[in-house]
């Protein structure tokens, strides 16, 4: 699994909810506990934040939130496809934290992104057999649509980091397989660099060095795991790359500051995000 489906896929919850809306007075939104994102399907409208210049956005333009934030829209007659997703900070990736507070993307800016707003239009329009099951698989899409086509439009921060050929494929490794063990030497090799020139290539672009990082997301994997499932931790600890369920206790223990079994018990089940 390449890192961006991967990072998603651990930080979304819950199922995804979208609406179409018709505009027709000034409307404030408060924040919420994910992301949101608006499609202007029909006329124009103007997106203010608090932190953020005003964004106007035009017939097709799409504007997305990825903290949340508390937002107005002002427009009238203008018809809006509104959606939302839950999402879990506590498992975050700095590949979705380093994003900015408003993203525009306007019209055209990719077509795959237009693509799927169609489809997500016209499954709100017209539910049809399978539109519960076709709903949400079309809002994923659409999320990681609006992720690609900011990152192929900017060239910081993460995006750098995508584009790096030999960091991309150590990343690719580590989420492709994070149970492998992995050593130094091994992902030299995915990346075709020396061991010394991986570390300082990795470090200066992800912000902490390639083991360092497997074992973050390992504990970050492993979290999800523990909320989600009711797998035995002997096999969590497995799927996380670890043999013993000592050692995976206390790795989990020094990144999480509880053991594993605690961090099950009190982590509350999600909660639902309405539109």
């Amino acid at each position: 699994m390449d890192v961006l489906s991967d990072a998603v896929a651990t930080l979304r919850i819950g199922r995804p909810h979208s609406s179409i809306v018709r505009l027709t007075s000034d409307r404030a939104l408060g924040a919420v506990a994910g992301a949101g994102f608006h499609v202007v399907l029909e006329g124009s409208c103007l997106v203010t934040t608090a932190s953020t210049p005003p964004v106007p956005l035009a017939a097709g333009d799409v504007v997305f939130l990825p903290r949340g934030s508390a937002h107005g829209l002002s427009g009238t007659d203008a018809v809006l496809l509104c959606g939302a997703y839950l999402l879990d900070r506590s498992r975050s990736h700095p590949l979705l934290d380093g994003l900015p507070p408003v993203i525009h993307l306007p019209s055209g800016s990719c077509d795959g992104l237009r693509t799927t707003v169609d489809l997500v239009g016209a499954e709100l329009r017209g539910p049809r057999p399978g539109a519960d099951a076709m709903l949400p698989a079309l809002l994923d899409v659409l999320l990681l649509q609006m992720l690609r086509a900011h990152y192929s439009e900017s060239d910081t921060g993460w995006a750098a980091t995508l584009r790096d050929p030999a960091v991309a494929a150590v990343l690719r490794a580590i989420h492709g397989d994070v149970a492998s063990p992995w050593t130094v030497p091994a992902l030299a090799a995915e990346a075709g660099l020396s061991r010394a020139s991986l570390g300082r290539r990795f470090t200066a672009l992800v912000g902490r060095p390639p083991l360092s990082y497997l074992t973050w997301w390992r504990m970050t994997v492993a979290a999800g795991l523990l909320t989600a499932s009711a797998a035995p931790l002997a096999t969590i600890a497995r799927q996380v790359g670890y043999t013993s369920e000592f050692a995976f206790a206390a790795a989990f223990k020094r990144s999480h500051g509880r053991p594993p079994g605690v961090f099950r018990r009190e982590s509350a089940p999600p909660g639902v995000l309405s539109l």
